[in-house]
């Protein structure tokens, strides 16, 4: 009896030995396969930050060097039109002020616009010519007297203080006028010149740097 119960004891306890060892495995083995996943997610998230850190720093390598490309871009722009406008002004403003004070000059430009203004017709035209104040002297009474007898035609003049060179002219009625200032001649010439000032300076280097 005694025998029986000792060897019913110890097979209760060897099979709880070996169910422990069979539970105490499988938990070790579910342990090792999370640690494993737990490795490998956090391996790829690893990859995945350093991949998109490469990403975010090439882009912005492109993006500051597209920046630092344009502002090269612009500032070279920059200072070609700076250089064409110091250019341009440098031969034209003075020339064109000279001949706009010149009375004789402007005289004979009026002449030929009131000579040209209605070609068509024979009959007279009446006009207003609006001149600059230290003008007035040396050109009202040419224009009124004179150029009205020689052109056919009734010239009225009026004085601006605010003009500081050449004239204005148009209908007497005031329906439109047409101005010759100084500044619109040394901005006609000035977009005469410009693209030609610019192709001589800059186009040839342009090409050779391409």
């Amino acid at each position: 009896m005694e025998s029986k119960l000792q060897e019913l004891t110890n097979k209760l306890y060897n099979e709880g030995v070996e169910k422990a060892n069979e539970e105490a495995s499988q938990i070790k083995s579910d342990a090792e396969k999370q640690a494993e996943k737990i490795k490998n997610d956090a391996q790829q998230e690893a990859d995945q930050i350093i991949q998109q850190a490469k990403q975010e720093a090439e882009d912005l390598k492109k993006n500051t060097r597209s920046e630092i490309d344009l502002a090269a871009r612009q500032t070279l722009r920059e200072v070609k039109k700076q250089i064409t406008e110091m250019i341009t002004a440098r031969v034209i403003k003075d020339p064109v002020k000279q001949s706009m004070e010149d009375t004789e000059f402007v005289k004979q430009v009026i002449h030929e616009i009131i000579k040209n203004w209605n070609p068509q017709s024979q009959e007279p035209v009446d006009l207003s010519v609006t001149l600059p104040e230290k003008m007035q002297k040396e050109l009202k009474d040419y224009l009124e007297n004179k150029a009205s007898k020689e052109l056919n035609a009734g010239i009225t003049v009026q004085v601006s203080d605010r003009m500081k060179g050449g004239f204005s002219i148009g209908p007497s009625d005031g329906s439109y006028k047409i101005s010759f200032s100084e500044d619109d001649f040394e901005n006609f010439f000035k977009g005469y010149l410009r693209p030609r000032t610019v192709k001589m300076l800059f186009e040839g280097s342009d090409q050779n740097k391409g």
